[in-house]
């Protein structure tokens, strides 16, 4: 009987190394699959499809990375391997080459992941531990467990259960937190950013194997004071959970003010365009009106040359005043001058760069919607479609209405790769200096908010397509 229970217990505690296993490698997929990045190539994905694509293919790379780091553990403790700190660093090392194979890119951030899950984890393991013991030994020493020895098995099943719901409940709230404070999951992390987001989870672990290794060969062996060191153990574990988290949140908040500072920098900028565009229709109007004021002079000019039967020479300087008065006004006439500026000028740069320009817009001037809030959306829409299209290519500009829906689409040439943000659902930008860009989509999307509308973003056949929807009221 009393070897039947060793081989059962030695069962349990078998289970619960699996189980462990299992917990810490679910919590790791969790943890890292809004972190990969994934792209969508085929010309037939439209914006909804693509993030569908997304979200398996984060699914499957993180799970293919749980699932080398389960294989490596379960084959570590099969062997065994009696070296607890070789142990988890092959396992380590493990989960963070399979991260990198599934997500080729910035690696910085994938150390600082695995990092953190794993100080977060032996944290809420060493904290389910010493609960687990004192709760062992509390039960153990009633007089009900005295005088049923035979419920010994059971009790140790029901406190390794326990153990296994307040390490994965520990876990659990820690990655849940990170995943709600870390905002934009795709940015590449900086060296120095690395150091400041690691440190307090490598301090917190030097001070993890001091407090175990006390607590191991001094505490439970004398059993001088356990009561108050367990205490200050818990509440040293505590606090470094709190430290990684606090430092995360602060980092966080640095990179939010830093970017509101240059989107506000970005939005100053697009109203020094566009009060340089109203400036240029001042302008326009001005010659207009100059040029409305010497119309008689060139009325007279004309009938003159007309009434001396001199056709030849009236119908030459017809043309030239023709021409003249096009070069004022310009050949765009969407019906709003701040609007026809901008597309005249994004006219001229796509030629310059022998990119097709066609253009069916036209403003809705008798409606709440503002010129100033279409500029916005033209200038950002419209130069985001340059920079992505190749000579020889083609850009698109055309407005409808759908009822009371005001509708803008651009389309361009495209044929590279997209890589789609999975909490906004728009594209990331391809740039590799990320400063002052990827705002461009993000504008417009507040501006379609504003009038109650959103945008669209669909890629198919070669062409890059984008659709905002202004409701009108």
């Amino acid at each position: 009987m009393f070897w039947d229970a060793i081989r059962e217990s030695n069962f349990i505690s078998f289970l619960t190394s699996l189980a462990e296993m299992f917990i810490r490698s679910f919590c790791f997929c969790q943890l890292v699959k809004p972190f990969i990045a994934s792209e969508v190539t085929s010309d037939s994905a439209s914006a909804s499809k693509g993030m569908e694509r997304i979200l398996k293919k984060k699914k499957k790379g993180a799970s293919y990375a749980a699932a080398v780091y389960f294989s490596t553990m379960l084959l570590i403790y099969m062997i065994p391997l009696y070296d607890a700190y070789a142990m988890f660093a092959i396992g380590i090392l493990a989960a963070f080459s399979a991260l990198c194979l599934v997500d080729r890119r910035n690696y910085r951030q994938k150390f600082f992941l695995v990092a953190t899950f794993f100080s977060f984890n032996w944290f809420a393991a060493a904290m389910a531990d010493i609960l687990y013991d004192d709760l062992y030994e509390f039960a153990g020493n009633t007089q009900f467990m005295r005088s049923h020895s035979h419920l010994w098995l059971a009790l140790y099943a029901a406190v390794r259960v326990f153990y296994l719901v307040v390490e994965f409940a520990l876990t659990a709230i820690g990655i849940w937190f990170i995943l709600k404070v870390y905002a934009n999951k795709h940015a590449e992390m900086e060296t120095r950013e690395l150091i400041m987001l690691s440190l307090p989870s490598f301090m917190g672990m030097v001070g993890f194997e001091i407090v175990r290794y006390y607590r191991t060969f001094y505490i439970l062996k004398t059993e001088k004071i356990k009561n108050d060191y367990d205490a200050l153990a818990l509440l040293f574990y505590a606090v470094a959970i709190i430290t990684v988290m606090v430092v995360i949140v602060l980092y966080q908040q640095i990179k939010r003010k830093q970017e509101e500072n240059l989107q506000s920098e970005l939005l100053q900028t697009q109203i020094d365009s566009i009060q340089r565009h109203m400036a240029q229709v001042e302008e326009l109007y001005q010659d207009i009106r100059s040029a409305r004021h010497d119309m008689t002079n060139h009325v007279l000019t004309l009938e003159s040359l007309y009434a001396g039967n001199q056709t030849a020479e009236a119908k030459s300087y017809g043309d030239a005043l023709k021409t003249k008065l096009a070069a004022m006004t310009g050949e765009i006439k969407s019906g709003n001058p701040v609007t026809d500026v901008i597309l005249q000028e994004r006219k001229k740069e796509a030629q310059k760069k022998r990119i097709s320009f066609y253009q069916e817009f036209h403003y809705p001037a008798d409606t709440g919607v503002n010129a100033f809030d279409v500029s916005v959306i033209l200038h950002n829409a419209l130069q985001n479609a340059i920079e992505n299209t190749a000579k020889d290519g083609q850009i698109t500009v055309v407005s409808y209405r759908r009822k009371n829906a005001y509708m803008i689409e651009v389309s361009n040439t495209f044929t590279g790769e997209l890589h789609w943000d999975a909490q906004s659902g728009l594209p990331l930008t391809t740039k590799t200096d990320k400063d002052g860009h990827g705002y461009g989509l993000s504008n417009i999307r507040r501006v379609a908010r504003k009038y109650a509308g959103d945008i669209d973003v669909e890629r198919k056949e070669g062409e890059f397509r984008l659709c905002v929807m202004l409701m009108m009221g």
